[in-house]
């Protein structure tokens, strides 16, 4: 069975395109965030999602390795797409989302990075009323979408996974679904 990540920032829309592409493909769409949020409240530590960035480093660390274990058991049985960050812009520089200790034990088999052109990005944040977002600049969100790169191929070197690209343009949706999908299928 395979093991994909799929990742973009923030109004690149990844989850749209997923969510339209779960619809043509046998995958199982796994949120790293949700699979840890419920580990961390099967063992009493939180109550919700939010309260998972409270705790200390090593516990969230922790965490995100049961997390890792979990979605790699599942797909020995099952074709799984893992919907997380690969970067994190922080307040005090970027972190990997992915960090060793996940990909030792993910080990996926590839990593398909969603972009769009940093206009885009602007003007779909702007858009979205159910998020409340940083104002970034052109430059800096297309700094990210590089770093984003730098980080999957990195991963790659890990892992030995590929790293495929798919550019979700504005009206372009429906024919980036079917790359998504065409993809999976043939993978």
């Amino acid at each position: 069975m395979k093991l994909v990540i799929l990742t973009g920032i923030p109004g690149t829309g990844s989850t749209t395109v997923l969510n339209k592409t779960l619809e043509k493909v046998d995958y199982l769409h796994l949120n790293y965030g949700d699979v840890m949020t419920q580990i961390a409240i099967d063992n009493g530590i939180v109550d919700n999602r939010d309260q998972l960035r409270k705790l200390s480093p090593e516990v969230q660390k922790d965490i995100q390795r049961q997390a890792a274990v979990k979605i790699k058991k599942q797909s020995e049985n099952k074709n799984i797409i893992v919907d997380t960050h690969c970067t994190i812009n922080t307040p005090s520089g970027y972190l990997p989302g992915l960090p060793k200790w996940v990909l030792e034990e993910l080990q996926p088999d590839m990593f398909i990075l969603v972009e769009a052109y940093p206009d885009e990005i602007i003007y779909r944040r702007l858009n979205d009323d159910s998020r409340e977002r940083d104002t970034e600049k052109a430059k800096d969100i297309q700094l990210h979408q590089e770093l984003n790169r730098a980080a999957s191929m990195a991963y790659a070197v890990l892992t030995g996974a590929t790293v495929k690209i798919i550019q979700n343009h504005d009206n372009h949706l429906d024919s980036t679904v079917d790359k998504l999908a065409k993809l999976l299928d043939n993978f």
